[in-house]
C-alpha cells in the first residue's frame, strides 16, 4: 500500500520512517516533508484539498497521516473523511483537547481526571486582578496552538504581571494569547505517554520524558523540546492508573460531547511522589517524543493505523523493543528566539547509522544537493541501546559528527535525576 504523511519535521521523519519499515508499505509520500527525508520518501508540495484528493486516487493511498496540531485544528481529518479518504488524527472537534487549553481543562474537572488548579480568561484586567491574589509561582498559557512554547513560568507577581502583557497585549504567541489560562505551579518531574485511540477504545505506549527547557539543568526559556529518552522506568507503575484515570476518562467524556477522539492522543504528565496530574492533552504524537518512541516499537505501525481506522485498536499487542532510546535535538544557536538560517551541514564519514541510530531532519533546505538549516530546531539524532546510560554515550559520540555553524544542544538528555520527588 502507499502512504501519504502531512507535515514537514522530526516527528514526520520518523513517521516515515516507521510506515517505511513495514512490509505492507511499497511507498511514502510527505507533503511538504523536507530534503532531509527524500532517502526514505518522496516529498510532494499539496495545494488545497481538490488536489490532495486528486493525489491520493491517482497514487493509491490507502492512509493519509496527519502528523502536525494546525491541520488538525483546521479540520483537514473531516474534510477528508467526508470525500472518502481515510486519515488518522481527530476531528476539528476533538482537537480542541489541544487547541484549547480551557476546553481541555473543563474537561479533566468535569470527568475527574487530576490535573492542576486553574483559571480562564479572556479579559487582561480580570487576569490581572486574578494574579493579584494568587500564591506563586503561577503558570501562564496561552489558550490557543503556540507550537509548544506558549507557556511561561512567573515567580512573583511582577513576572506574572509582564507575562500576561507579553501574551495577551504584545501577542507574543499571537491569537492563541486572545485567551489565557492561570495554573497552580506544580512541583515534580515530567513524563509523557501516548495512547493510540480508535473513538472507542485505545491502548497506551511506554512512557517518555521530553527536554523543554533551553539548556542544560533544565534551565532557560520552554522550546519545542530539547530532547527526549524512552522509556522512564520510574513513571511504569503509574500505567494502569493513567490508563483507567486519564485515557478512558477522556475518552469517554469526548464520548459523551459528542466529539469522539480517533489517532494518537498525548498526555503530559506531572509526578510527584506516588500523585500525577496531568499537565496537558496533544492530538497528535509529540516532538521529540515521537523520535524515541517509535524506534523501540515492534508492532507494525501499519496495523496499528488500520486497527484505529476499522475500531480495532483493543485487537492489537503492542510489542516493545527491551531496549533504551535517546534523541537529542540540534538547534540553531539563538533558538528558539532569532537565529541564522542558510548555514551549510556538515556530516563526517564517521557518522553511523542503522536501526540503533537514527537520524531525523527536521528545519533543513537543499541547495545543489547541498542540505543547508531553515529552522530553529534543524535535526535529532536518536540512539538505541541495551542501557540508559550507554545509550546516551553513543548519541552524543555520534552527535560529534554533524556540524554547522553555532550548532547548539543540551549535553544532558536523559540524565535527570528522578529520585529527588
Amino acid at each position: 500500500m502507499n502512504i501519504l504523511i502531512i507535515g514537514s519535521g522530526g516527528r514526520e521523519h520518523a513517521i516515515a520512517d516507521s510506515f517505511n519499515r513495514s512490509s505492507k508499505v511499497e511507498k511514502v509520500f510527505v507533503s511538504p516533508g523536507n530534503p532531509g527525508m527524500k532517502n526514505i520518501a518522496k516529498l510532494v508540495s499539496l495545494h488545497g484539498l481538490d488536489e490532495m484528493e486528486a493525489f491520493v486516487k491517482n497514487n493509491n493511498i490507502k492512509i493519509v497521516f496527519i502528523g502536525p496540531e494546525q491541520p488538525l485544528a483546521n479540520g483537514l481529518k473531516d474534510e477528508l473523511t467526508a470525500r472518502g479518504i481515510t486519515a488518522i488524527g481527530p476531528t476539528k472537534s476533538a482537537t480542541r483537547l489541544e487547541s484549547s487549553k480551557t476546553f481541555s481543562k473543563k474537561m479533566m474537572k468535569k470527568y475527574g481526571i487530576p490535573t492542576a488548579e486553574y483559571a480562564s480568561f479572556s479579559n487582561f484586567e480580570e487576569a490581572k486582578k486574578y494574579i493579584s491574589e494568587s500564591k506563586h509561582p503561577l503558570v501562564l498559557k496561552a489558550d490557543g496552538l503556540a507550537a509548544g512554547k506558549g507557556v511561561i513560568i512567573s515567580n512573583n507577581k511582577e513576572e506574572s504581571y509582564r507575562a500576561l502583557t507579553e501574551i495577551m497585549k504584545d501577542k507574543k504567541f499571537g491569537e492563541s494569547g486572545n485567551k489565557i489560562v492561570i495554573e497552580e505551579f506544580l512541583v515534580g518531574w515530567e513524563a509523557s505517554i501516548f495512547a493510540f485511540c480508535d473513538g472507542e477504545n485505545f491502548i497506551s505506549t511506554v512512557f517518555s520524558q521530553d527536554h523543554k527547557s533551553l539548556l542544560d539543568g533544565d534551565k532557560g526559556v520552554n522550546t519545542g523540546g530539547m530532547g527526549a529518552f524512552a522509556p522512564v522506568l520510574e513513571a511504569q507503575k503509574f500505567k494502569e492508573d493513567v490508563d483507567e484515570n486519564v485515557f478512558k476518562k477522556i475518552l469517554d467524556g469526548m464520548k459523551k460531547e459528542n466529539s469522539p477522539f480517533s489517532g494518537v492522543l498525548f498526555a503530559g504528565l506531572m509526578i510527584n511522589g506516588n500523585d500525577f496530574k496531568v499537565l496537558e492533552f496533544n492530538c497528535r504524537f509529540g516532538d521529540p517524543e515521537t523520535e524515541v518512541i517509535l524506534p523501540l516499537l515492534k508492532t507494525d505501525f501499519v496495523d496499528i493505523c488500520e486497527a484505529i481506522k476499522n475500531k480495532k485498536i483493543n485487537k492489537i499487542n503492542l510489542e516493545w523493543k527491551d531496549k533504551f532510546a535517546v534523541t537529542v535535538v540540534a538547534a540553531s544557536g539563538g533558538y528558539p528566539e532569532k537565529y541564522e538560517k542558510n548555514l551549510p551541514i556538515f556530516i563526517q564519514d564517521g557518522l553511523v547509522l542503522n536501526d540503533e541510530n537514527r537520524l531525523y531532519f527536521a528545519g533543513v533546505k537543499e541547495e545543489k544537493n547541498k542540505l543547508f538549516t531553515a529552522g530553529g530546531r534543524v535535526l535529532m539524532l536518536t540512539a538505541v541501546g541495551d542501557t540508559l546510560n550507554e545509550t546516551i554515550e553513543q548519541v552524543y559520540e555520534n552527535l560529534d559528527n554533524i556540524h554547522f555553524e553555532k550548532l547548539f544542544y543540551r549535553k544532558d538528555i536523559g540524565k535527570r535525576d528522578l529520585s529527588e520527588y
